[in-house]
C-alpha cells in the first residue's frame, strides 16, 4: 500500500544529458534577463570578483545569486514537466 501512494506523487525525473543542460542553461540566461530589466536597485552588493559582459553592468554578488536561483527554479520545473509529459 505504501509503494503504491509513493508512486502516484513521485514525477518522473530524465537523466542527465544535452537537452537537459540545454534547458536549464535557457532558463537561466532567461532569468538573467528578466532580472536585467526588473532589478530596480542595481548594485548596491558587492561586485563580483571577475569581469562582466555588458549585459551584467552593474550586477552585484545578490542579483547574480537572485538571477541563477530563479532560473534554476524555471530549469527544474520546464525539466520534469517535459519528463512528465514525454517531451524529454
Amino acid at each position: 500500500m505504501f509503494n503504491y501512494i509513493m508512486s502516484l506523487g513521485v514525477p518522473a525525473t530524465t537523466t542527465w544529458n544535452f537537452k537537459v543542460a540545454l534547458i536549464m542553461i535557457t532558463c537561466n540566461l532567461f532569468a538573467v534577463a528578466i532580472g536585467r530589466y526588473a532589478i530596480q536597485q542595481k548594485g548596491l552588493s558587492p561586485a563580483l570578483p571577475f569581469p562582466l559582459p555588458a549585459m551584467f553592468t552593474g550586477f552585484g554578488t545578490a542579483e547574480l545569486l537572485a538571477t541563477a536561483s530563479f532560473g534554476h527554479i524555471l530549469g527544474i520545473g520546464m525539466i520534469l514537466g517535459l519528463a512528465q509529459a514525454g517531451g524529454l
